[in-house]
């Protein structure tokens, strides 16, 4: 169940660099998997939109390249979703020099999608795990090193290289082509179809069906509350991880997604926040 504190990599080297940028001013590049393009490019421009002296340059790459980047300090933040393995934690310590502290702002999801002619309404656990070791290769994903990718294979437990499957890049390509593929499933992020009044999700969403996902006996949509409890089976945490060892452009901007301002721009997003803010209303 998503809980209520984030924690948000915020750490102090003894020496900064001579020119250091602020969270008010200065220019960072954010790496992104194409699956979360939609709310970190709402994030970045409401953020800059409050801060014009800032501006924030949103790179869209693969998750496992977007961590390389960070790692070798080529980019400064990157989003990530899945559990990182130990060589990559140790790895993180080795070359960053700061705590592991992922910043957790927001509850995306992986989407088994068909056309919306498609008789098809759920798919099992099982039924999911024979595709990916089938030479029917009947599963579409946005590509390798991709978020969705790795994420279904740690769920499984299993390397992505292990896994049998078909291959159209970008989580929107895959929703277009779909309809020339009537027998295939594509997998796609949440993050694609959630944002309620965009025009092209609004489109994808017209013609697509997301199919239910069937655990235990139990069949579970992707909805709010499944979100929320994190019962649907492949609901995942989006994060951010940085290297920046100051309080700079890169810990403003983490802190501002993971704290209220930026956690309705998550909730405009059609994704759940990851930190829940209490209403409170005072009557006179």
């Amino acid at each position: 169940m998503l809980v209520a504190i984030s924690a948000i990599a915020f750490s102090c080297s003894k020496e900064k660099p001579k020119e250091v940028d602020t969270p008010n001013k200065g220019e960072i590049t954010v790496e992104t998997d194409e699956s979360f393009k939609s709310v970190i490019e709402a994030l970045s421009e409401r953020y800059t939109a409050l801060n014009p002296e800032t501006k924030i340059n949103v790179v869209i790459k693969k998750e496992d390249l977007g961590l390389l980047d960070l790692l070798d300090r080529k980019v400064r933040v990157a989003v990530m979703s899945r559990e990182l393995s130990k060589e990559e934690k140790q790895a993180f310590d080795t070359k960053v020099d700061l705590p592991w502290l992922p910043a957790k702002f927001a509850a995306d999801a992986v989407l088994f999608v068909v056309p919306k002619d498609s008789p098809l309404e759920s798919i099992s656990m099982e039924d999911l795990y024979k595709e990916l070791t089938s030479d029917n290769k009947r599963l579409i994903f946005d590509g390798t090193n991709s978020s969705n990718l790795n994420f279904v294979a740690q769920k499984f437990q299993k390397n992505p290289s292990d896994l049998k499957f078909s291959i159209i890049n970008g989580n929107e390509n895959v929703a277009e082509q779909l309809k020339n593929y009537p027998d295939k499933i594509g997998v796609i992020s949440y993050n694609t179809l959630s944002r309620p009044f965009g025009d092209e999700a609004q489109r994808l969403r017209s013609e697509l069906k997301i199919l239910k996902v069937i655990k235990d006996n139990k069949e579970y949509a992707v909805t709010g509350n499944n979100l929320k409890t994190m019962t649907y089976p492949f609901t995942r945490v989006l994060y951010f991880i940085t290297n920046e060892g100051y309080y700079g452009l890169g810990n403003g901007f983490i802190r501002f997604s993971c704290q209220q301002l930026g956690q309705i721009i998550v909730e405009k997003e059609g994704l759940q926040p990851y930190n829940i803010f209490r209403r409170e209303v005072q009557m006179r």
